[in-house]
């Protein structure tokens, strides 16, 4: 089977590839209960939508919509005398293999240096109160951010080459006039004038806002949502845990919206 390089739509592909000789593929995208697989047949109690994707397409279309999340399993059933693949556990299914999208060398994808622990509330307190205030965002979010970030090592560098507490990448920092990236105050400052605009870009979800802080906007735009790369669901995952630890350890209200990325 070839390899995962664009989307797992290839792996449908790829499967049905096997067994004829034809140049293109109908994928099902089916809807049940509010949520989406992909088939090689119509599901029993499903909606289901026939995509013909053809096998020297440039581009392959991403069909999971605005979920953004491409990972899971993939299972094997049969259905009216043939075998059909699907991502949705159908009676009489039995696992074929998990999957996720690989994440591209060149993208700044990370799961980040800090641990998920207890709050650290007194660490920079009076630079991450300025900073919040200064762009109108959640003090705890980005305290929560730094904490997944770099632990609040203002010294940190990752492998990708992100600097300081809030982990700027050269490029960011200079388009936030950081001069010192490993001078706390100018990195939180830099970092929270671009967590503001990544918040305005998505109209205050901060689900998608850290993961475009951890993956690029690109890559959300790409994928219509949380990019499915493994560092960036365990980033969104950490930052949305720390984020409830912090608004409880400061005395906010907690959140009323579920922020877990989708798996």
């Amino acid at each position: 089977m070839p390899p995962l390089t664009r989307h797992c739509i290839l792996l449908f592909v790829a499967l049905l590839a096997m067994h004829t000789t034809v140049h293109a593929r109908t994928v099902y995208r089916c809807v049940q209960k509010d949520t989406v697989s992909l088939a090689t047949a119509p599901e029993p109690g499903s909606r289901c939508e026939a995509k013909q994707i053809d096998d020297n397409a440039a581009k392959v279309p991403n069909l999971w919509g605005q979920l953004g999340v491409i990972n899971g399993t993939l299972y094997e059933r049969q259905q009216d005398g043939k075998t059909v693949y699907s991502t949705r556990n159908l009676p009489g299914s039995k696992k074929v293999l998990s999957f996720n999208v690989q994440t591209p060398k060149a993208s700044p994808a990370h799961t980040g240096l800090g641990k998920v622990g207890k709050p650290r509330t007194n660490v920079f307190a009076a630079e991450f109160k300025a900073a919040a205030k200064a762009n109108r965002i959640d003090d705890a979010w980005l305290r929560a951010i730094a904490h997944a970030e770099s632990g609040f090592d203002a010294k940190a560098v990752s492998p990708k080459g992100a600097q300081g507490v809030m982990q700027l990448m050269p490029e960011v920092a200079k388009q936030y006039g950081v001069r010192d990236p490993f001078a706390s105050d100018q990195s939180i400052r830099g970092g929270a004038q671009h967590l503001k605009s990544l918040v305005s870009r998505y109209k205050g979800d901060l689900t998608l806002a850290a993961a475009a802080y951890n993956a690029g906007a690109g890559a959300v735009a790409r994928f219509g949502g949380v990019p499915p790369y493994k560092e960036t669901l365990l980033y969104v995952d950490k930052v949305n845990a720390l984020h409830e630890r912090y608004r409880k350890a400061m005395g906010l209200k907690p959140l009323n919206v579920p922020l877990t990325a989708a798996k």
